[in-house]
């Protein structure tokens, strides 16, 4: 009996999340009237609009994972390795992303940084993309310290580091030749997720007025009828295909050590 209202709380589970995109997917493809057709996803990815900040919040997201590694993985190292009572710590730090709003973030880096201040960042284009990186890197932060600081708790990191000082490895040798590959699943994970974030980013990329993916989904949404729900289509297509690579990097990786 146990077994029968297991499988029927999974049924119940599945439909309640697969109705809505059934639904979704059904009604994007009834633009041409009285038939089934791809005319929304054609006329979602002939637009040029579509293509520029698609490309814009892809090139962000994979300079907000560099970021994240450049960061994250020497910290969780380091913490792990002589900073062992600090973790606790760090880990609040790194969650606090989670607590505190994405608008409050971002109206403190336009307070901060616009044009009347010491570091006039928001007046440029670059200036304002640098400050969109940071943002985009902190709200990643969760994720890919977490993922990092697990894949690093399969490892004896003191020992390694003894090793690879005892053959005249230097730290930043030591990092990039014989942690970062040890903890190559732990990071890809990380990264898609934190691709998967920024691609469907809206308030920081609205607020500070960048081009990016989010912004536009939004702008379609409130203009068209059957677009919005081809993107909506794509948009999910492109994050769970994220999360698939995850998982099976994760799998080839997450336990294989690698000394180099």
């Amino acid at each position: 009996m146990r077994r029968v209202w297991s499988w029927a709380a999974l049924i119940v589970g599945g439909l309640y999340f697969l109705m809505p995109l059934i639904g979704t997917i059904e009604f994007s493809l009834r633009m041409r009237r009285g038939e089934y057709s791809l005319d929304a996803y054609r006329s979602v990815l002939s637009d040029p609009n579509f293509r520029a900040t698609f490309s814009y919040s892809v090139a962000m997201a994979l300079l907000t994972i560099v970021l994240g590694v450049l960061i994250v993985v020497p910290t969780a190292y380091w913490v792990r390795l002589r900073l062992p009572r600090l973790r606790p710590v760090i880990e609040f730090i790194t969650l606090l992303p989670l607590v505190i709003p994405a608008i409050v973030v971002v109206f403190g880096y336009i307070r901060l940084y616009n044009t009347s201040s010491v570091l006039p960042l928001t007046g440029t284009a670059s200036g304002t993309n640098l400050l969109l990186l940071c943002g985009y890197a902190t709200l990643a932060l969760p994720y890919m310290y977490r993922a990092v600081d697990t894949g690093l708790s399969t490892l004896d990191v003191r020992s390694l580091t003894e090793a690879a000082q005892s053959l005249g490895a230097g730290w930043v040798r030591i990092i990039g030749r014989l942690i970062l590959p040890n903890v190559l699943g732990a990071v890809m994970s990380g990264a898609f997720l934190s691709f998967a974030i920024v691609i469907g980013e809206f308030t920081m990329a609205a607020l500070l007025n960048r081009p990016a993916f989010g912004p536009y989904m939004q702008l379609l949404g409130a203009n068209r009828a059957y677009e919005p729900a081809a993107l909506a289509v794509i948009a999910f297509a492109v994050t769970w295909g994220c999360m698939g690579l995850m998982q099976l990097i994760s799998r080839l990786f997450g336990t294989r050590i690698r000394p180099t």
